[in-house]
């Protein structure tokens, strides 16, 4: 039986990524600092411990695996990168948990290895315009992330390529974009914003007032859970290393995403923008490279994705009135 493991498996990307190996029938092992929040973990086997401890990632790898998926990370939602005040925390814990984790695959020569990067990677000059954004995956140098999460991604990155390159470790680098879903953090201020509009619009009322973030014009692209599992694991199977942009090239403005939230609840309520943590102006998938290398784009539209992201929210919301 092939084995895997997947660093991170707690989180709501890692939660559904066990559930997909397991349905193909992998043995896999899921390590987290937490067990899932919204679900029982369908690992074969769970170990919660903090990977920035040594002696638990020498733990973690006690056999070799045939896959490894590192997602683990210090990360959130613009209201948790974007402020600054977790910027220490961000760089130190993600840095450690990487270099612990790359050392044991090392160590255990481990098939293969997929990373987990994200598009804060990309300069922020490429992307001040929000209806023309540049996210080719070339355009990451000459380097100007608009974060420190976005910093320590690129630094990772080339730790990656650099055991690669090294030690003959076999990597797969993806750079997610903007991924949503059921199962994702919606409260508590590490939520992204489709949560986060779902769960205001579930509970206001018709003609109610909720609070945006910006004037509403800045754009991005979203995809659905299901979208990146294919995306995934097409990538883990190649023979390709990337880095490669793992997102929907339908860019929507924030005021639109709204809009696409307010139709699957069928009420309409009012946006008061307000100042807060923004991000880049405008931001979106480029997928001509993975539609190249891997002969793969997303199937669904964000719309497809957006309904059953926001009825599991609207039930979360309900179960705690």
């Amino acid at each position: 039986m092939k084995t895997a493991l997947v660093c991170g498996a707690g989180g709501f990307i890692g939660t559904h990524l066990v559930k997909r190996l397991r349905s193909e029938g992998l043995w896999v092992r899921g390590v987290d600092l937490k067990l899932p929040e919204f679900d029982l973990s369908d690992a074969s086997d769970f170990m919660q411990g903090d990977l920035r401890d040594d002696k638990l990632v020498q733990a973690v790898f006690d056999r070799r695996f045939d896959e490894v998926y590192q997602l683990a990370a210090d990360m959130g939602g613009a209201g948790y990168i974007f402020t600054g005040d977790n910027d220490a925390s961000i760089l130190h814990n993600s840095a450690v948990i990487n270099l612990n984790v790359l050392e044991a695959c090392r160590r255990r020569d481990i098939g293969k290895v997929f990373y987990a990067s994200s598009a804060c990677v990309y300069p922020e000059h490429n992307q001040l315009d929000p209806l023309n954004p540049n996210c080719e995956e070339s355009s990451a140098y000459p380097a100007n992330p608009d974060s420190e999460y976005g910093w320590e991604k690129l630094f990772s990155e080339r730790l990656y390529l650099s055991y690669a390159r090294n030690y003959g470790l076999e990597v797969r680098i993806a750079r997610f974009h903007n991924i949503f879903g059921e199962l994702s953090t919606w409260q508590g201020g590490k939520e992204k914003v489709p949560a986060a509009l779902c769960r205001k619009i579930a509970l206001a009322a018709d003609g109610e007032t909720i609070e945006v973030w910006g004037d509403g014009t800045q754009t991005r692209s979203f995809l659905y859970i299901d979208e990146c599992m294919e995306g995934i694991l097409r990538l883990m199977r190649s023979g390709w290393s990337g880095p490669v942009n793992i997102g929907s090239d339908e860019m929507v403005c924030i005021n639109e995403l709204a809009a696409m939230i307010m139709r699957a609840a069928d009420k309409n309520v009012f946006l008061e923008h307000i100042p807060g943590p923004e991000g880049v102006r405008g931001r979106n998938s480029d997928n001509r490279l993975i539609k190249k290398m891997l002969g793969w784009r997303p199937s669904s539209t964000l719309y497809q994705g957006i309904v059953p992201t926001y009825r599991w929210i609207q039930g979360e919301v309900q179960a705690q009135c």
